[in-house]
């Protein structure tokens, strides 16, 4: 039975318009709320990658060092892996130090599809 916008709870109904304006290039940041469970480490690094601007990336060691455990690459990348909330905590800013990639949860195409749709604007 498909749902009208009547059964749709509100935070759904302005997440679906925020992410619509996104993909149309008309909104670079979102206005609703992340919270999402995992550890203190891991909000640590949700809470940064929020702050890394529209168009722009971060390496991992770039995390580890904003989050002051320049060290902790790999747990960086893991707390990328655990983060459910994608495009609004925006785990696709996130490269390797020499300028690959890195893993996406929907695969690097996808990856390098959102990098690029934020260069277009």
């Amino acid at each position: 039975m498909e749902q009208t916008s009547k059964t749709k709870s509100p935070l759904l109904l302005e997440a679906c318009r925020q992410l619509e304006e996104y993909f149309s290039h008309q909104r670079k940041t979102f206005q609703l709320p992340t919270k999402q469970a995992g550890t203190p480490f891991q909000q640590q690094v949700w809470q940064v990658l929020e702050s890394i601007p529209y168009g722009e990336t971060r390496s991992y060691q770039d995390i580890a060092r904003a989050i002051g455990n320049p060290k902790a690459m790999r747990a960086v990348g893991q707390a990328n892996n655990r983060n459910k909330i994608l495009i609004l905590v925006p785990c696709h800013r996130v490269i390797q130090k020499d300028g690959q990639l890195g893993g996406f949860e929907f695969g690097v195409d996808a990856k390098k599809w959102l990098l690029e749709l934020e260069c277009q604007t």
